[in-house]
């Protein structure tokens, strides 16, 4: 008898598989490669990329409710106006990563995303225009072919930089494209590939 729709394990990216983490597969299921035009999750990626640096998406992943809580809901409004008191608080959450350089980024960073907003009318238009306001559909067959940067991330990168920004290094910045749907990098034999 073969076996029913529901019982066939669907097929995921390989740092998704059936064995991984359900917090990696929820993520990898419902938002990886999804396109993202809200400022407020698109300031939440950027902080928890610069997060990530050096450490594993799966330590960030278990985090992020910490970080919502932490850095009140990622609205760059209230991050920008953190002060020395806050930012000391901060680095006793042992919820988040303590690294007073990533926590100080974030804080800078939400002030800049500001001064885009105002010059752009949104993050989101900005952000978006390093891959022409569309997401780039790749059509990778193995996990060895997708690439750690792109000329696009290069050049948010450098946009990024030339504004003030930190923590924002191609190689983030291209996990951040990918985690905001900016390119999607599911693999030709995952169920998400080519699915919004």
């Amino acid at each position: 008898m073969p076996p029913t729709a529901s019982k066939i394990p669907r097929v995921r990216c390989s740092w998704a598989q059936n064995d991984a983490d359900p917090l990696m597969q929820a993520y990898h299921d419902r938002e990886w490669g999804v396109p993202v035009h809200d400022d407020v999750r698109l300031f939440e990626f950027l902080v928890l990329e610069g997060a990530q640096a050096g450490l594993s998406w799966q330590t960030i992943l278990r985090k992020r409710e910490n970080y919502r809580k932490a850095f009140d809901g990622f609205d760059p409004k209230k991050v920008a106006r953190y002060d020395a008191r806050r930012i000391k608080t901060l680095m006793n959450d042992a919820g988040i990563v303590r690294n007073r350089a990533k926590i100080e980024a974030a804080i800078l960073n939400a002030r800049l995303v500001l001064d885009i907003q105002q010059e752009f009318g949104s993050f989101d238009k900005y952000i978006w225009h390093f891959v022409g306001g569309r997401p780039r559909r790749n059509r990778w067959e193995r996990s060895s072919q997708v690439p750690a940067l792109t000329p696009q991330s290069d050049a948010m990168s450098q946009g990024l930089k030339l504004r003030g920004f930190k923590f924002v290094g191609s190689t983030i910045c291209y996990a951040f494209m990918q985690a905001t749907g900016m390119v999607d990098d599911h693999l030709t034999t995952c169920f998400r590939h080519g699915k919004r």
